[in-house]
């Protein structure tokens, strides 16, 4: 690993002073992924500015029944709050569907939104990666990409992102609020991460000197909210496909819904194809398929991950029927 230079920040704008002013500066939260790729070479930082102990912990109540989730609250606690699980249950299930318990203690909400694609590709520094080294190539396309997008993608890149909770977030309409030298702004979940295009390197749309500092999340919407995940294993796998919806049903019609995807693209999905061919369509299984193949219809799979269409399209399918079936329940079988 390359030395680097440690120093605990005491406030937020000391610490967004401090790594406008270096270049080679990174903000340090959980470091579950930031360390591990120190220690790959893949992030060679020369001044790691820690900001873990910031009082950025909150889970608060805003107006209008919104909520405020502070950047360095822990993925376990809140996954768990009472609130996040009663009226956010998508949320706290795409929590529990990520990592380990272990990481989960850790992990933080700025941190998990943060984290790089887990492309070999692009943790091998001995290969070439146009999101590590911009121009070197992209070996994936032809290589080993079962597990990569295909949506969204591009002849540069075809990294998924790997986060579970900012597909919950895309799906909740939900909002980063970034902090800089020039003051505070927000920025939609759906808008925070960027497609590859021709800057694969650009993950997100932050500025170096800018601090993730909260996440907010409107009022919960009407209806109900549920994760799932496909992986190849029970735990501790990132997604092949993963699916965040809400949705609300009224005598048998879909009133409202939000659907994200996760594991088909380098930023949570949100299905706004198959949510315009929802609203007011019968609240059917046969209905919620032919939406998710309508959104799937942009689909660019690549030589061994087509697998990944009809498992995203029937994950959706089994979510979104399960949900609508939720509703005709009485309320002591919910």
């Amino acid at each position: 690993m390359k030395p680097f230079g440690y120093v605990r920040a005491d406030d937020v704008d000391t610490a967004i002073a401090t790594v406008a002013t270096e270049p080679g500066a990174r903000f340090l939260g959980g470091g579950t992924n930031l360390v591990d790729l120190m220690k790959l070479g893949v992030e060679r930082p020369e001044l790691l500015v820690d900001v873990s102990r910031l009082p950025l912990t909150g889970i608060d109540p805003l107006r209008d029944g919104r909520w405020r989730i502070g950047a360095n609250v822990r993925n376990s606690d809140l996954a768990a709050h009472p609130v996040i699980r009663s009226r956010f249950p998508a949320l706290s299930q795409a929590l529990l569907a990520g990592a380990s318990g272990q990481l989960r203690n850790a992990a933080t909400t700025g941190g998990n939104l943060l984290q790089r694609t887990r492309c070999l590709y692009f943790q091998d520094v001995s290969k070439p990666c146009n999101k590590r080294s911009p121009g070197s190539g992209c070996p994936a396309r032809e290589g080993v990409h079962r597990d990569l997008a295909i949506l969204g993608h591009s002849e540069h890149c075809v990294a998924t992102h790997p986060s579970d909770l900012a597909v919950a977030l895309a799906a909740l309409d939900a909002s980063v609020v970034l902090r800089g030298p020039d003051g505070e702004r927000r920025v939609a979940l759906t808008e925070f991460h960027r497609l590859p295009a021709d800057l694969p390197e650009r993950d997100t749309v932050i500025a170096h000197d800018e601090l993730l500092t909260a996440v907010e999340l409107p009022a919960p919407p009407p209806g109900r909210s549920a994760y799932r995940k496909a992986r190849d294993r029970a735990s501790y796998a990132f997604a092949l496909a993963s699916v965040a919806a809400v949705l609300d049903v009224r005598e048998g019609e879909v009133r409202e819904v939000r659907l994200a995807f996760g594991g088909l693209a380098a930023k949570p999905w949100r299905a706004r194809v198959a949510e315009q061919a929802l609203r007011g369509a019968p609240a059917t299984e046969d209905s919620f398929r032919r939406a998710a193949e309508a959104e799937l219809a942009a689909v660019r799979p690549l030589r061994d991950n087509g697998f990944k269409v009809p498992l995203a399209r029937n994950l959706a399918t089994q979510v979104l029927t399960s949900l609508a079936d939720a509703h005709h329940q009485p309320p002591s079988a919910r």
